[in-house]
């Protein structure tokens, strides 16, 4: 079982814009709450105790959440990869769950995760048609490409403009890294120039490790969960019926970090 992770909050998240005026994104509210206590209450609930942040806009803002926080100075040149690799020395310590702070989620998603095997392994959502639909007046345009073997290995991602049969599911932005597994990667992003590390984002990552024959295991994931980039999205996540049973895990007692 895996008692610690690691939460990427850097961006400031300009198309919540002015909602994210004078916090990052992560603080954004949904159903009266930001987005980061749901967030921390689930990774609580999953027996998670050991949680570190890494900041960089509004960083100064995150510091009443968690006790172990990294800064990325750097947070409006690089894309998420660059934040992952801020706590480095902290990854190196232990295996850690890695969990994006635009999106919310049951606990038994990080269940699933933490009890996965594999030195990286990521969790995705089988369903991820009814969730874009409902998002998006094309889907396809923002999906990517996803696919899982019968072992449960992941073959393929990140690859924009793919067909509907290319897309198997979407990665959600939820991370089991191993010590092993944090090494392998930290090993890649070593041997990577800074401009090309600067716009990596995690799916290309995936998508380089793949190509280094790197084994990424890949687990579906439980509903409800949700990922927020817009007021068009919180707008859905509070009032549509079909996210009926998102608010409702949403509006359960919050543990406080």
């Amino acid at each position: 079982m895996i008692t610690r992770a690691l939460l990427l909050a850097a961006g400031r998240g300009s198309r919540l814009a002015p909602l994210t005026d004078d916090r990052p994104k992560c603080l954004v509210p949904l159903l009266g709450r930001p987005l980061l206590e749901y967030q921390i209450a689930a990774l609580r609930h999953a027996g998670v105790t050991d949680i570190a942040i890494v900041g960089g806009y509004r960083h100064e803002r995150l510091e009443p959440f968690v006790d172990t926080r990294f800064v990325n100075p750097r947070w409006d040149q690089g894309n998420m990869v660059v934040s992952l690799a801020c706590a480095a020395e902290w990854l190196a310590a232990g295996d850690s769950l890695v969990c994006y702070t635009d999106i919310v989620y049951a606990a038994a998603a990080i269940d699933t995760l933490a009890r996965s095997r594999g030195d990286i392994v990521i969790t995705y959502d089988p369903h991820w048609l009814d969730l874009w639909s409902a998002r998006f007046a094309e889907p396809l345009r923002d999906a990517e490409s996803f696919a899982v073997d019968a072992t449960g290995r992941l073959t393929d991602i990140g690859r924009k403009n793919a067909a509907l049969e290319d897309i198997g599911g979407q990665y959600m932005g939820l991370v089991k890294l191993s010590r092993h597994g944090w090494q392998t990667v930290a090993s890649h992003l070593r041997g990577l120039p800074p401009d090309t590390l600067d716009r990596l984002d995690m799916t290309a990552l995936f998508g380089r490790l793949l190509g280094e024959g790197v084994r990424i295991d890949a687990v579906a994931a439980p509903w409800p969960w949700a990922e927020v980039d817009s007021p068009d999205d919180l707008a859905l996540y509070q009032s549509a019926p079909r996210f009926l049973g998102l608010r409702q895990m949403l509006q359960q007692p919050v543990v406080q970090p």
